[in-house]
């Protein structure tokens, strides 16, 4: 049957499973998408269900979009808009507008996005005379959605700390706003559906009579909510289809629950099982490599996934010596595989476990004039904070930068409000003079500008004697240490970090560009910031082109690329180093590392580093615990093959030239040295070359040390 065409054993089998649960496990690369389609395809053409009756859910409208394109061509066009097809929150949405009487809500009522959901929660802490500074809208807000999602109303939520207080107090208060307000924030879409069908058993009824037929792709990422509401709609019929893999469950900081997938078993003992093992994506040294990552996690299902493309090429593990010379050695094998006619640009995909690891990255290209693309994400140069940070340096080196300082005037939040911005740009345009001069002139003559209150003359003249004593301090610090002082004279650290995984992240990203700075020691500000602006200049190159894909692992989810390189496959990275004191957060990361792996489809790379900077600083790294999983057999040890210089006439990644070889190691395991103060010992390890070669010597008088290899000398 045609339905049934280009369909492996087992998908058959579960395509035409009978009525009753269904639980399909779908390894990576495994044809799940194309069993769900197939299964509503067979449901309406072979066991005549009216398409109205069925229920797809899905968890991202890209994902509904392609489902519903694919039944359009199985059912066509007019059968298949009869189904019900989207996202949890758009049916739960559509269910409302229907229900609105019976849930108690009006009709008419407004979703709250996700910055109306903050700007309320910080609403509600000022109005209850609470510190934003102390309790976070975000943090607030994070746990307010985590109370939903487990379906805890206000009255019910049982503070376990002060902050948990804190929490239930705002909860309450924000609530009462939304229905004030005649909106339901994304959560409420899920809670008062669950909340419908919970005290009105008539709308439950109909609801589970129409609906004969639910299928969920992504079971393993639904939460509490999402898991009540599945069982409540197939409370009559039991003909729940649920697709799923524990093994791909990374989405845990958001609410999902891969044991759901368990309770799902305990809720249906009759419940059906069929495994997809098969994959169609990756050769078998990579499904191989995934698989020895991935069977540590316990509470799993083992799944044996083969493929009939191949062996294929070993996974290639590269150390370099700091993420500068990881992001050289990822362009030059690029380069060289796209030279040889070995792939295409495009082929290729770097994955990073944080986006602040992107920058060093999106550096070597920009350097080497090669295009990118960066999926997911701002690029590093055009983020906010860091367009903060280097706004402060710029204010520092030159305060008529108008731009940059007008930029940071408020930045934080300094009670310089705007119209008080608006009358020091309205006087400056006036005089024909910058308005750093005004400012100045504030402080000077304290009529500057009129109009000004004395809470407004008080702000700008601590304003300006900050930025003053940066003015005067640039000649005498390095970059590394203005970006320190400037961080300390204005709280930025505090403003970014809100207690939501965000404001890390963007934490993260500005101790990156420290570390930038670190590496420019001995340089000017005037050097850092003009390079700063080159790199900054090109920001938008690649999005058009063929060119190499930029992205987080979390982003990778539901990709293929030819060819991937894993980066920074480091202890604190990957497994991160929140989640390294939780049994449960290393198995998420170990989920994560797994994900990665299987968006490979013929070469996988994985880098990491000897040193990384860290909170601002460099330090030593230990690889992945990831990587002891590996047995050797499927592994080798990367090496860029040298090769000439490609025609002038051909396309710039093919005239790309590789950096240089490496400086080699003076010092090797077992050499007798000799330092000027430590005195005679022997070398244990040694690592990078030339001015960065790092030398761990065990000493006779002060035991063990690392150090720089140019302070040691060879003895006999």
């Amino acid at each position: 049957m045609s339905i049934l065409k280009g369909l492996n054993a087992q998908q058959k089998k579960a395509v035409v499973a009978p009525d009753g649960p269904v639980l399909v496990l779908a390894g990576p690369g495994s044809g799940k998408t194309r069993v769900l389609t197939r299964r509503v395809a067979w449901l309406v053409l072979e066991q005549e269900v009216y398409p109205w009756r069925i229920l797809a859910v899905t968890f991202t409208n890209k994902a509904a979009r392609e489902m519903r394109e694919r039944l359009e061509q199985l059912l066509g066009h007019s059968q298949a808009g009869d189904l019900t097809l989207g996202t949890f929150h758009a049916t739960c949405a559509r269910i409302l507008r229907q229900e609105a009487e019976a849930a108690g809500i009006s009709r008419d009522y407004t979703i709250f996005d996700a910055d109306d959901q903050v700007a309320l929660t910080r609403q509600v802490i000022l109005e209850l005379n609470l510190d934003e500074k102390r309790y976070r809208p975000h943090a607030v807000h994070n746990a307010i959605s985590r109370a939903k999602n487990e379906l805890i109303p206000p009255e019910e939520y049982q503070p376990g700390s002060y902050f948990g207080e804190i929490v239930r107090r705002v909860y309450e208060q924000y609530q009462q706003r939304l229905r004030l307000s005649g909106a339901l924030d994304f959560d409420d879409l899920l809670m008062v559906t669950v909340n419908l069908f919970r005290q009105q058993d008539n709308v439950t009824r109909r609801y589970q009579e129409r609906y004969r037929y639910i299928l969920v792709d992504e079971f393993q990422d639904t939460n509490a909510a999402q898991y009540v509401l599945l069982q409540q709609l197939a409370g009559r019929h039991h003909n729940l289809f649920a697709v799923a893999d524990e093994d791909q469950s990374i989405y845990a900081w958001r609410g999902a629950d891969y044991r759901n997938i368990n309770r799902l078993r305990q809720d249906h003992p009759d419940l059906t099982t069929y495994l997809l093992e098969q994959n169609y994506r990756s050769t078998q040294h990579i499904l191989d490599t995934a698989q020895a990552i991935i069977r540590h996690n316990a509470d799993r299902t083992e799944k044996r996934l083969f493929t009939r493309r191949g062996q294929g090429d070993k996974t290639i593990v590269h150390e370099a010596y700091d993420p500068g010379a990881e992001a050289q050695f990822i362009v030059d094998t690029i380069a060289e595989l796209v030279a040889t006619k070995e792939a295409r640009p495009g082929d290729f995909a770097v994955m990073y476990r944080t986006n602040a690891q992107s920058r060093a990255i999106e550096d070597a290209f920009i350097h080497a004039g090669l295009p990118y693309r960066l999926v997911g994400a701002t690029r590093f140069y055009a983020r906010r904070e860091i367009k903060d940070l280097v706004a402060f340096l710029r204010t520092a080196h030159n305060p008529s930068d108008s731009a940059s300082l007008l930029r940071i005037i408020n930045v934080p939040p300094r009670r310089i409000g705007r119209k008080t911005v608006a009358s020091l740009e309205k006087t400056a345009r006036e005089q024909n003079v910058s308005p750093w001069q005004i400012v100045a002139a504030v402080v000077g003559a304290g009529e500057a500008i009129p109009a000004l209150s004395k809470q407004g003359r008080g702000a700008v003249a601590a304003f300006h004697k900050m930025v003053a004593g940066w003015i005067e301090a640039r000649g005498e610090l390095s970059v590394h240490q203005l970006i320190d002082r400037v961080l300390a004279d204005t709280g930025y650290e505090a403003y970014l970090r809100d207690g939501s995984d965000e404001g890390e992240e963007r934490w993260e990203n500005v101790l990156e560009l420290r570390g930038v700075a670190l590496e420019y020691a001995g340089m000017t500000l005037t050097e850092f910031l003009a390079d700063v602006a080159l790199v900054s200049d090109v920001d938008n190159m690649g999005d058009e082109v063929d060119a190499p894909t930029l992205l987080t692992l979390h982003s990778a989810k539901g990709l293929e690329f030819p060819i991937v390189f894993l980066t920074g496959v480091e202890e604190g990275l990957i497994p991160h180093s929140r989640s390294i004191d939780e049994p449960e957060g290393v198995a998420e990361e170990r989920r994560l590392m797994y994900v990665g792996v299987t968006r490979a489809q013929d070469r996988l790379y994985i880098t990491h580093t000897f040193r990384r900077p860290r909170y601002g600083d460099y330090e030593t790294n230990v690889p992945s615990r990831f990587l002891d999983d590996i047995p050797r057999r499927l592994l080798q040890d990367g090496r860029s093959r040298a090769r000439q210089r490609a025609p002038e006439t051909t396309p710039a990644w093919e005239r790309w030239e590789p950096a240089p070889a490496a400086p080699a190691a003076r010092f090797h395991t077992g050499d007798r040295v000799v330092h000027p103060v430590f005195g005679p010992g022997i070398v244990l390890e040694s690592r990078g070359g030339g001015e960065k070669e790092q030398v761990t010597v065990i000493f006779e008088n002060v035991g063990l040390k690392r150090i720089l290899g140019d302070f040691l000398e060879r003895s006999t």
